[in-house]
């Protein structure tokens, strides 16, 4: 059942994305993640379609694993219903607004390019990989006395906790079905 997230999970391939240093990739994801939340315009939108579209493709993963969008269409409603403005229709006691379509739309559309970034950066390195460029990135702060290492390890053990926790959900969801929960 949930096999189908691939979420921190790594996914060999032979490509120039997974053969790159991941202090390229992790800088790459931030200073992407960060494009998407300061700019408004769709202009921007389409040129970090293409540009996720291009790396997606270069990085040879298939599409089909990355993500979940479940975050994205709870987003979505919130926005929808939960934004002041001028009505555009309403469901018994619920308003929806053109403002909160606008503020959805944009949600749902920097949601999913922020977990499709992620995901290329997670699918294409390996956990000790990423965190050795993580460590070698932040290295610096060693001189004020930063606890990089441990930052970096704590990094590790929750990339590598994260298909054990989506195992043992599934396993509770098994049993509670076998219990007809």
């Amino acid at each position: 059942m949930l096999r189908d997230i691939t979420l921190g999970q790594y996914y060999p391939s032979d490509s120039v994305i997974h053969k790159m240093d991941p202090r390229v990739k992790l800088f790459g994801t931030i200073v992407f993640i960060i494009s998407l939340f300061l700019f408004q315009k769709i202009s921007v939108y389409v040129v970090a379609t293409l540009f996720l579209a291009a790396v997606i493709m270069i990085s040879k993963v298939p599409f089909s694993f990355m993500g979940i969008f479940v975050l994205m269409m709870i987003t979505v409603v919130f926005n929808l219903f939960l934004t002041p403005g001028t009505t555009a229709f309403a469901i018994w006691k619920l308003k929806v607004t053109w403002e909160g379509i606008r503020q959805a739309a944009f949600m749902a559309v920097r949601l999913t390019y922020l977990i499709l970034g992620s995901s290329v950066l997670t699918l294409t390195t390996t956990p000790n990989n990423l965190t050795d460029g993580l460590e070698k990135a932040l290295s610096p702060l060693k001189v004020i006395k930063g606890p990089v290492h441990e930052i970096c390890m704590m990094m590790s053990i929750a990339l590598r906790f994260i298909p054990i926790l989506l195992d043992e959900t599934d396993k509770i969801m098994k049993a509670q079905m076998a219990r007809c929960a």
